[in-house]
């Protein structure tokens, strides 16, 4: 089941970052893998504004989230986690699909995202769902200062894109 996450849920979504996060040791991307959650105060901004959502077991615990936010008048799919305990069970394409109705709602024509080129369950993996690479020069301003803040951060030490999905 996918619902709207709540306050009291924010420690399990950083729970379930991390966790998602360690699965990234077994492509050598150990700093990925080490990286903090996001820290609680930006994860309340999103849940108090409705904009993450939980899957959760059959006992309503959380175990696996979504993140949106609106970029350059578009949905934008900021992050995905995935419990690796509930890996396999298309939860996280489920939670693109509810960002993506999200999106649909507000008028948004198409969802976006990024993240990492050559990752198995990254760009291949949201091809499979329908998305497409941009091409560099294909970015929006928001999705420009994104990849910024990603190369920033040392994420480009690894290739990373931004891929798109018409609603």
């Amino acid at each position: 089941m996918i619902r709207v996450a709540r306050e009291t849920e924010i420690p399990d979504m950083q729970r379930i970052e991390v966790e998602a996060g360690r699965m990234f040791l077994a492509v050598r991307m150990d700093r990925v893998a080490g990286d903090d959650p996001l820290p609680v105060a930006e994860l309340r901004d999103y849940v108090r504004d409705g904009r993450a959502w939980v899957a959760v077991d059959d006992a309503g615990r959380p175990v696996a989230y979504a993140l949106a936010r609106w970029v350059d008048g578009l949905a934008h799919v900021e992050q995905v986690s995935v419990h690796p305990a509930a890996a396999g069970r298309r939860l996280g394409a489920a939670l693109i699909e509810r960002v993506a109705d999200w999106g649909r709602e507000r008028g948004a024509a198409a969802l976006t995202l990024t993240t990492f080129a050559e990752v198995a369950w990254n760009a291949p993996y949201y091809e499979r769902l329908g998305f497409q690479r941009l091409p560099d020069a294909g970015l929006t301003p928001g999705l420009r200062a994104i990849r910024a803040e990603e190369a920033a951060h040392g994420l480009d030490e690894w290739p990373r894109l931004a891929m798109r999905r018409a609603l």
